[in-house]
This record gives structure tokens, sequence and C-alpha cells, in this order.
């Protein structure tokens, strides 16, 4: 086997596999996800880097691969506020390619970062072949709603340290304790990440960070964030 011929296995399974963690396509068997893979494009980016702009065309749905990606509001002043972040198996850009609109926002990668992507007129014509692609497309929408509405809420109702307590809860709810019962976040993000994700400034964020630490409800490492105690956690963010 000379090595295109590998390479290219290797490029379909990684394909195939990406396929298989997106709630899209759960009703696809894996011929149809090989079959799918071969009509995907695999694109690769650095951190921080753009994967489209506000107000570009939306001509193609992203699935995230491998990395993470953030999906923001920036401001002409050069601020951003996060509205989402993504893993591996999340979608993306789905909204600009149902209406036909321009993007809604600016998608950019946290840290190195691959995804597929589907052009528009293929995902039409999945839609009818693919078993619940289309119910599933609408579940991500309801979905987004959903995230969108809890988000005004805690903007609305919390102060800023309820905001961060809330955001941090959400995120240790999506990952697995270790054998200690602390949760580890890998962490891509910087403080002014954080602080765009909950509508603060990097300083405050900061010295809010430093009070959990000391308060030992968290640690930061170089590379993580672990929290040590979830649930009083939790209870910030309801005060």
């Amino acid at each position: 086997m000379d090595d295109t011929v590998r390479g290219q296995m290797m490029d379909d399974t990684f394909a195939v596999e990406a396929l298989a963690r997106c709630p899209l396509f759960a009703g696809a068997n894996h011929e149809m996800l090989q079959s799918l893979a071969n009509r995907m494009r695999r694109r690769k980016f650095r951190r921080n880097e753009v994967i489209f702009h506000q107000g570009d065309p939306g001509d193609s749905l992203h699935i995230v691969a491998s990395g993470a990606v953030k999906i923001l509001l920036p401001s002409a002043e050069g601020e951003e506020a996060i509205i989402a972040t993504l893993r591996p198996g999340d979608f993306f850009g789905e909204l600009a390619l149902l209406d036909g609109a321009t993007r809604s926002a600016t998608a950019t990668s946290l840290d190195a970062t691959e995804t597929l992507t589907l052009p528009r007129a293929v995902l039409m014509e999945l839609t009818g072949i693919v078993p619940g692609l289309g119910d599933a497309l609408l579940v991500g929408l309801a979905k987004e709603l959903r995230r969108l509405t809890s988000q005004v809420e805690e903007l609305h109702f919390l102060d800023l340290a309820g905001r961060l307590a809330m955001r941090l809860t959400r995120l240790a709810q999506e990952a697995e304790p270790d054998t200690s019962g602390k949760i580890r976040l890998p962490w891509p993000y910087t403080q002014s990440d954080l602080a765009a994700m909950i509508g603060g400034t990097r300083q405050s964020v900061n010295r809010l960070l430093a009070q959990l630490v000391d308060e030992g409800l968290i640690e930061i490492q170089p590379d993580a964030l672990v929290i040590t105690d979830v649930e009083e956690l939790e209870r910030r963010a309801e005060r």
C-alpha cells in the first residue's frame, strides 16, 4: 500500500469517526458515514484563527472534529461577547444555511482545531436521505435558543460572581469527575475569553478567580482548571 492510499484511508477514518460523534448523523449507518466523509472538506485552523466572520456568506456547515471553537459577537471597539464554546462532535453555521442569510456571528478556533465542512447544497440534499437529519437540525436550533435564553437570564438576574460560578458549573456538568471527585477542565481559554463569556472585564474575572482559589473551590493549572467543590460552586451561582 503506497503512502497516498494509506493517507487517504487515515483521512477517511478520521472523518467517519468525527461524523459519528455528531448528533446530526446519529441515524446514519457506517456505509452512509463513509459516503458523507467523501463529500466533506477537512480544514485545519491554528489557535485563535478566524473560521468565518460575522456577515460572511453562509455557504457551509462546520462539524468540530478536534480542538475547540468559540462563537462570538464582535463590537466596533474590538471587544467581543462569546456566546458559545464548542467541542468535537458539535456543529455550527447551520443557521445561515437554513435561512440563506449571512453569518450571524464570528467563529474562531480556541486552540489548534480541525473541522469538516459540508456545502449548503449537499446538506439540503442530505435532509431527504439521512434518517433523522432534519429533526436533528431542529433539535440543534432549539438547544441553541434555550442556551441563549439562559444566558439572557443570567445577565439580568446574576451579578458577575454569580455568572462566573454558573459558567464554571455548566462546564463541570459536561465533564467527568476523577477518582478524587474533582473535575478537571481542559482550559484553552484566556481570562479575556472567560470575561467575554460572562460580560465582565479581564481584571474583574482575574480577581474573582483568585477568590475562588483562596476559598479552595478551584485550582488553576497551566493547561487546566480543576473544580474541587462543584456543589458549593453551584450554590454560589444561585445567590
